[in-house]
């Protein structure tokens, strides 16, 4: 009779003991496996959640890009490119312009390549005197339309170039002389029709009149000339005005740029720190997140030792009872000529086979309730256990069960049958 023989007929013959030794292992296995499956759980659930909140922000970004950009359009210009020799003091006073560069500037400018700036504008500016509004200063201004820049994306303009023979009329203006689209106005002997009058707005707006580029140079005698450049600051990298004005130097010299303040930048602002607001979130998500997998990985790390030391310590124990109440039959055994080495294998693979049962059994239990602990919402529960670390415990437990069986097998190994017997 073979040492696998006699160690499975020991097996039927006490089932409890043997019972015993395999919930121990499974024990073992399954809290070293439910462990690292846990911590493995969070790890997933902690990448899900921080995609999730980056995709959020990132929509939410994307809607407030868009509602940035028209607030942007609804409120205008807010960067304005003059000459180097014009006052600003004679400027801010009376909002006059009174020197000129080449209307060239905006198209060079264009040419350029800044992303920084936008819609770019060319303008020429003037005051005149309106007979029919009591021969009040108005604002005479020649725009040809905004002017498409290289490599820009083509975007809807803040504001379209005025036909040829048009005009679009200021609040003040029309409202003092009884205008209406459609009805004709006088201005520098030339006639013009009334293509918009335009809505109240609080600025020099409600005091200019809108008329096409080359009919305001003709008028004004400027023939080839601007005083002035409207553009729209990119709200980006590098677009601060100290940045801006550097880069329009190097394009336009002899120019000079100024920023006016206003709900626009405002709302910027309002943007960049709800981002940072948005990002810090994510972050301190990030970091309790680690806190916790830190917590978790503080106390599985003196479980697993305690619950396998004390599983091989049980299996020790249940060896050294079994070796005990088979004392007799050791003796008998080892008088009919089995020899020590054999007996000694008979307990060791007896704890090979624990092992070799316990560990799948710990595995599954492991994973069951690793997804259950894991499971941050009902419905999520997910198995996810590795079928590598299946085939790492089925190799190592039977190893650790061998070697707590070691001691209480040398016992048994090492018995004197004659002692045994006489002892019977």
């Amino acid at each position: 009779m073979n040492v696998w023989t006699l160690a499975i007929r020991e097996i039927l013959h006490r089932k409890g003991l043997f019972a015993l030794g395999v919930i121990a292992v499974a024990v073992a296995v399954g809290v070293l496996v439910g462990s690292v499956e846990l911590l493995r759980a969070h790890d997933l659930q902690t990448a899900s959640i921080l995609t999730q909140r980056q995709d959020e922000m990132e929509e939410t970004f994307i809607v407030m890009q868009d509602d940035y950009r028209k607030i942007m359009k609804k409120l205008g210009f807010n960067l304005l490119i003059l000459p180097q020799e014009q006052s600003l003091e004679e400027f801010y006073a009376n909002g006059a312009l009174s020197h000129f560069m080449p209307q060239e500037y905006s198209d060079r400018l264009a040419r350029s390549g800044l992303a920084t700036i936008q819609h770019l504008l060319p303008l020429l500016e003037q005051q005149i005197q309106l007979p029919e509004f009591g021969d009040r200063a108005v604002l005479l201004v020649g725009v040809k339309g905004e002017v498409p820049q290289l490599g820009q994306p083509s975007k809807e303009p803040i504001m379209v170039s005025v036909p040829d023979g048009a005009a679009v009329v200021g609040y003040a203006i029309w409202k003092n002389l009884g205008l209406k689209p459609g009805d004709g106005i006088k201005v520098l002997e030339s006639e013009f029709r009334v293509a918009e009058c335009l809505e109240e707005r609080g600025s020099k707006d409600d005091i200019s009149i809108w008329i096409n580029l080359n009919k305001a140079q003709q008028l004004l005698d400027k023939p080839d000339l601007i005083n002035a450049i409207q553009a729209l600051k990119c709200h980006c990298q590098g677009s601060d005005l100290p940045n801006i004005r550097k880069q329009i130097a190097g394009v336009l010299p002899g120019t000079q740029v100024i920023e006016f303040a206003s709900e626009v930048i405002t709302r910027a602002e309002a943007r960049d720190t709800a981002k940072a607001v948005a990002e810090a979130m994510i972050e301190q998500e990030r970091i309790n997140r680690a806190q916790l997998r830190e917590t978790r990985e503080s106390f599985v790390s003196w479980l697993i030792p305690v619950v396998i030391i004390g599983s091989g310590f049980l299996v020790a124990v249940l060896a050294f009872g079994n070796v005990r109440e088979r004392r007799a039959e050791i003796g008998i055994l080892r008088a009919i000529g089995v020899a020590s080495k054999q007996v000694l294998q008979l307990f060791l693979w007896r704890g090979v086979l624990i092992g070799l049962l316990g560990a799948p059994l710990g595995f599954l239990a492991g994973c069951i309730s690793a997804a259950f602990l894991g499971a941050e919402a009902p419905g999520s529960i997910q198995f996810i256990c590795d079928p590598r670390l299946l085939l790492m415990v089925w190799a190592a437990a039977p190893i650790l069960a061998a070697f707590a069986s070691w001691p209480p097998a040398m016992a048994a190994s090492q018995q004197d049958p004659a002692l045994i017997l006489r002892e019977q």
